[in-house]
């Protein structure tokens, strides 16, 4: 983090600017690889490991790092058994992470950078777990959304360069908006 004038800190990307990738079609092969570590060095702590994030919907433009979503029964059980077994793959625990995302782990692979998987550790339970789920199914099934949300991002790292922050927070508007359809759609199917 840097800051600007007295107070306001502002988190940066590591390895410079943000960059919005094309569709890489060997990300589904870098994720199988990573979730086989990962059961490795967890064992029966996690009890379902998935692809999520930009980089595990076909056709989407995204920052080249692999999402891992890491389910486990309990968080609190889980802790040390990661904290533990995570660095030992080349991930570093975000600690300062879960004052804004309260009921996870993040860690970092390649820190301090280019950052190449995050791994989020929760329960399955979490409402977080469901919105990183859907999101990732809802613009698997429909392409032309996906499309618009691989053009807003490269906008945006584009006028935003390193500001991982403003970055998130800049999408998070379209991806609320996704959301609300994707919960929609799965309420009329039920």
């Amino acid at each position: 983090m840097s800051e600007i004038g007295p107070t306001i800190k502002v988190e940066r990307y590591a390895g410079g600017p943000i960059v919005i990738r094309d569709y890489d079609p060997t990300w589904p092969q870098q994720f199988d690889e990573e979730r086989k570590r990962l059961e490795a060095a967890l064992g029966s702590t996690a009890i379902v490991i998935e692809h999520v994030g930009s980089t595990a919907v076909p056709g989407l433009a995204a920052k080249p790092i692999i999402d891992v979503l890491v389910g486990v029964r309990s968080l609190a059980q889980a802790r040390s058994v990661c904290i533990g077994s995570l660095p030992k793959l080349g991930y570093t625990y975000m600690a300062e992470y879960e004052t804004w995302l309260p009921g996870e782990m993040l860690f970092r692979k390649a820190v301090p950078g280019p950052w190449t998987h995050h791994v989020h550790v929760m329960e399955e339970s979490s409402p977080r777990w469901d919105e990183l789920v859907l999101i990732r199914d809802y613009l698997r099934r429909y392409p032309e959304i996906a499309r618009a949300y691989g053009d807003l991002k490269r906008a945006l790292a584009l006028v935003l360069g390193d500001d991982i922050a403003g970055f998130r927070n800049a999408k998070r508007p379209f991806l609320e908006a996704l959301m609300i359809k994707a919960r929609a759609e799965r309420a009329a199917a039920r």
